[in-house]
C-alpha cells in the first residue's frame, strides 16, 4: 500500500541508511592511496558508485519532504508555522556543517595559550546538546528528567557565549571552508520545501525542469569574467569563478580555487532534490501499489537514459553536479528506492535491513558522529622519532595494515571499521528509542 500521512515509509529508512552508511565507508579508508576504483569519486567527468551517494541523499531528503512537511499540513498547521519550522531546520543543519569544518580548533594553532580552553568549552557544549536532545524523547518525560533538559540548554548557550567571547581573540576563521556537504543539504532542503509548500506537482516539475535547463545555459552558454569561453574545467569554469568571487580563502581546501559544493552548482542540486519530493508525492498519493512502483520504476529508467543522452553535450559530472548528472543518478535513486520498496514494504524482507533502519533513522548524528571521530583522533598528535604520528594514522598502522597483505583490504576494513563503530553508537540511540532531530 501507498504510504500515509500516519505510516512510515520503512524502505525509505532502509533506502537513507544504506546511503549514510555507504557515504561513512567512502570518506573514511585507511588511506587515500590504496582505495578500490569504485570506491573513489570521479576525477572529474564520469561517475563511480561513490558518486551515486550525496545524489542519493539529496533524494531522499525530497522524498521525506511530502511525508513530512505535508503531514503538517494535514494536521491543520498554518504555512507560516511550516515555513518557520522549515527555515529553522535549514539554518540549524547549515550551521552544523560550519561547525563540523571549523572543529576541532577553530583555525587556533596547536601551541595557542587558550587551546586547552576552547577544547573545554567545545567538549561541554557538544555534550550538553547531545543529551538535552536524548532528553527531548517522549520517554524522558518526567519532570525532573525535563527540569535537567533545561539546564542543559542553559548551559549549552552560556557555553557558546564564552566561545563566541573566545572567538574575538583566539579564533582564525579567515579559510574556514563555507559551502560543504551539510550546507548543501540544508540549502537542498529548504528550497525543495518552499517550493513543496508553494507549488502543485505540475508546478514542481516544471521548477526541475527549469533549474537544470537554467545550469545547463549558464556553465555551457555564458562566458567567464577573466577572459575565458564557457567551459567546464575545473579552475576556470562558471562556478568556480563565481566561488572564487564570493568566497575567497573559503573554499575546499583540497582545491582552494573551486568547491565542489559550490554556490551555482546548488541550483542543479535543487533539481536533485525535486525529483525526490516528486517521487514522494507519487509514492504517498498513489493506492495502488503495483502502479506507484511500475510509474517509480519507469520513471528511474526513462530518467537514467535521458542522463546518458544529454552525457556526451553536458557531461555527466559530479563535482560540477552537471544537469545529466542530475537525471542519470536521479534516476537511479529511484530505481533503488523502488527495488528497496519492493522487498521491504511489498514482500515484507525486512531482517537483512536492521542495521540500515538503524542508521536511517538517526542519519545526521550519524554523519556528523563519523566526521567528528575522524577528526578528533586526527588531531590528536605525537612525536615518535622525530616524526609527527596522529591517533588516526596510527591505529590503521599498527592494527589493520600488518593484518592484511593488500594494502587495498586493510585500507578497506578500516573504512569499514569506522562504519561499525559509528553503527554501534547509533544503534545504542535506537534501542533506547532515541532519535536525534534537527
Amino acid at each position: 500500500m501507498a504510504a500515509t500521512s500516519n505510516q512510515r515509509l520503512l524502505s525509505l529508512d532502509i533506502f537513507r541508511g544504506l546511503t549514510i552508511a555507504f557515504m561513512i565507508l567512502v570518506n573514511n579508508p585507511g588511506s587515500w592511496a590504496t582505495v578500490y576504483a569504485p570506491l573513489r569519486h570521479a576525477d572529474w567527468h564520469g561517475c563511480t558508485p561513490t558518486d551515486w551517494v550525496f545524489p542519493f541523499f539529496l533524494f531522499i531528503v525530497g522524498v521525506a519532504i511530502p511525508l513530512s512537511v505535508g503531514r503538517r499540513l494535514e494536521l491543520g498547521d498554518p504555512h507560516s508555522a511550516v515555513l518557520k519550522k522549515v527555515g529553522a531546520r535549514t539554518l540549524i543543519i547549515f550551521a552544523l556543517g560550519l561547525l563540523l569544518a571549523a572543529y576541532p580548533k577553530f583555525g587556533m594553532a596547536a601551541d595557542a595559550p587558550l587551546l586547552k580552553l576552547h577544547y573545554t568549552l567545545l567538549a561541554t557544549f557538544l555534550l550538553a546538546i547531545f543529551f538535552r536532545e536524548v532528553l527531548n524523547q517522549k520517554q524522558f518525560g518526567l519532570p525532573g528528567q525535563q527540569r535537567l533538559r533545561r539546564i542543559l540548554g542553559i548551559a549549552a548557550i552560556i557555553t557558546a557565549a564564552f566561545m563566541v567571547v573566545l572567538g574575538f581573540f583566539a579564533y582564525d576563521l579567515s579559510s574556514l571552508r563555507i559551502p560543504g556537504v551539510l550546507q548543501r543539504i540544508a540549502l537542498v532542503y529548504g528550497a525543495c520545501s518552499l517550493l513543496f509548500l508553494k507549488l502543485g506537482r505540475k508546478g514542481l516539475m516544471w521548477a526541475t525542469a527549469g533549474l537544470l535547463l537554467l545550469y545547463w545555459a549558464l556553465m555551457a552558454l555564458v562566458p567567464v569574467p577573466g577572459g575565458y569561453p564557457p567551459n567546464l574545467e575545473p579552475e576556470t569554469n562558471l562556478g568556480a569563478w563565481l566561488d572564487r568571487s564570493l568566497m575567497p580563502g573559503h573554499l575546499w581546501s583540497q582545491s582552494k580555487t573551486w568547491d565542489p559544493e559550490g554556490l551555482l552548482s546548488t541550483i542543479p542540486a535543487i533539481g536533485t532534490g525535486l525529483l525526490g519530493v516528486l517521487a514522494g508525492m507519487w509514492i504517498k498519493a498513489e493506492r495502488d501499489v503495483y502502479k506507484m512502483l511500475a510509474v517509480l520504476l519507469a520513471t528511474g529508467v526513462i530518467l537514467t537514459a535521458a542522463g546518458l543522452i544529454w552525457d556526451p553535450l553536458f557531461p555527466i559530472n559530479k563535482k560540477i553536479w552537471t544537469s545529466s548528472y542530475v537525471l542519470y543518478v536521479g534516476g537511479l535513486a529511484m530505481l533503488f528506492l523502488g527495488a528497496v520498496y519492493w522487498l521491504v514494504d511489498v514482500l515484507g524482507y525486512r531482517a537483512w535491513a536492521k542495521p540500515f533502519v538503524v542508521y536511517g533513522t538517526n542519519p545526521l548524528f550519524a554523519y556528523l558522529l563519523s566526521g567528528l571521530l575522524v577528526k578528533t583522533f586526527a588531531s590528536i598528535r605525537w612525536e615518535t622519532e622525530g616524526e609527527s604520528q596522529n591517533a588516526w594514522g596510527w591505529l590503521y598502522q599498527y592494527w589493520f595494515e600488518p593484518a592484511f597483505t593488500s594494502p587495498y583490504n586493510a585500507s578497506l576494513a578500516f573504512a569499514i571499521a569506522n562504519v561499525l563503530v559509528c553503527l554501534g553508537v547509533v544503534w545504542v540511540l535506537y534501542w533506547r528509542r532515541v532519535f536525534i532531530k534537527v
